[in-house]
């Protein structure tokens, strides 16, 4: 299997993405490989530091797209950005599969424009594995489209079921719909129209409505929203769980400031669990081909755990089930 990498999209710039892929090259079997994408002067550099791996190679990408670029219009113009670059090796068979740590806009642009969509996909959409006290939730779209239709959320709810069965093992995951409410009647038109598709496919496991608040109770597997709702959803469980976890640290200070020690041992364990580093990526679910999406922020760790997920996403054929389910469906 041939990874891609774009060393050029961190926020922590191109050595931590260099690291990961070094480290990294533990899940990889014989005759895979790692392609370094970007300036190849800056990547030289940084590989000459440490004891390179004689399966990772550099392609040179002269151009970056930045985060406050326009993603269509930087897809279109820097067509040597290490994104787009990334986009058309895999569209012409020199890649399997990409992870991009830059602009989500810019991935989903040159995915759209280069990959194309899997065949009866409508729109793809970026599933990511949320950590719950009742075990692991795919929350799908959470950006990668702000505008659905009822077709759209109808098919993340088939194309992510088959994502979080392949790799957490959870069979027959249940599908929850966002609404405000949990009776059938409840909900904007978008909700009520991929309600009656959910309901109406055999395929899926649908439970319903869900609300906000389900999010940790375990009553579904995968939660299915417009990228609008999505990402918001998203965004406010890393800022919760950030000032959550300062707030007990600080209230420990205060009451129990002699088992501070064992206490920062167990918030650490905690903070780890729930660190997005520690499931490397979400993908793009729905294009026609592997492209991994992580945290702008992820550190070497988190690069890392990318290319696990890269081969867990093509060795349980996730793209095959997903043509084969939406088909079986239409």
């Amino acid at each position: 299997m041939r990874i891609g990498l774009d060393a050029m999209g961190s926020d922590l710039g191109p050595s931590e993405v260099i690291a990961g892929a070094i480290a990294g090259c533990e899940f990889l079997d014989d005759g895979d490989s790692l392609v370094l994408v970007g300036d190849e002067s800056v990547i030289s550099a940084e590989l000459e530091k440490c004891e390179t791996p004689p399966n990772i190679t550099i392609q040179h990408a002269s151009e970056t797209i930045d985060m406050d670029e326009s993603p269509v219009v930087a897809v279109r113009s820097k067509p040597d950005s290490s994104i787009v670059k990334l986009a058309n090796l895999q569209r012409h068979g020199e890649l399997d599969a990409c992870i991009s740590a830059g602009s989500t806009g810019a991935c989903v642009a040159a995915c759209q424009m280069h990959l194309r969509r899997l065949k009866g996909v409508h729109r793809p959409g970026i599933a990511v594995i949320v950590p719950t006290p009742k075990g692991p939730l795919a929350l799908c779209d959470v950006g990668a489209n702000v505008e659905a239709r009822p077709s759209h959320l109808y098919q993340y709810g088939v194309m992510t079921s088959v994502y979080l069965e392949a790799v957490t093992g959870i069979k027959n995951p249940r599908v929850g719909l966002v609404s405000v409410g949990e009776e059938e009647g409840k909900g904007n038109e978008l909700v009520k129209k991929t309600f009656d598709l959910l309901k109406a496919d055999d395929n899926v496991n649908f439970v319903g409505y869900v609300e906000g608040n389900d999010l940790l109770k375990g009553v579904c597997d995968v939660m299915i929203s417009d990228g609008f709702v999505g990402n918001i959803i998203l965004k406010l469980i890393e800022g919760l769980g950030m000032g959550f976890m300062k707030i007990l640290v600080k209230q420990f200070m205060e009451t129990m400031p002699d088992q501070m020690e064992r206490i920062m041992e167990a918030v650490g364990v905690i903070a780890k669990e729930y660190d997005f580093n520690e499931h490397g990526g979400a993908p793009l679910l729905g294009v026609n081909g592997i492209w991994i999406i992580c945290h702008g922020a992820s550190s070497s760790d988190g690069i890392k755990n990318a290319i696990r997920e890269c081969k867990k996403v093509s060795a349980h054929k996730v793209n095959q089930h997903i043509t084969e389910l939406l088909s079986a469906g239409s």
